[in-house]
């Protein structure tokens, strides 16, 4: 585990996190620990980005949507020798 200093705290921000981690039972360290992990980690049940659009666009129904039967290819032109 890493060690994190932090110099030239308010002591207003020092006495507002005692208060913070006192009101949840845990140290200031532990409450320092808490506020990092929230701002830095993934929010848990985030998934990945393609999950993230499938959620954001699941709503319109676009399984629904009919899809156009394939059509035969072409055949590619052929070319003369001049």
């Amino acid at each position: 585990m890493a060690s994190l200093t932090i110099r030239n705290l308010d002591d207003s921000l020092k006495v507002g996190l005692r208060q913070q981690a006192a009101r949840h039972g845990w140290s200031m360290e532990e409450e320092v620990r808490q506020i990092l992990r929230q701002a830095v980690m993934p929010a848990p049940g985030a998934g990945s980005f393609a999950q993230r659009i499938h959620q954001r666009f699941a709503q319109l129904g676009v399984d629904d949507l009919p899809i156009p039967e394939r059509q035969t290819v072409r055949q590619p032109p052929q070319w003369r020798d001049a």
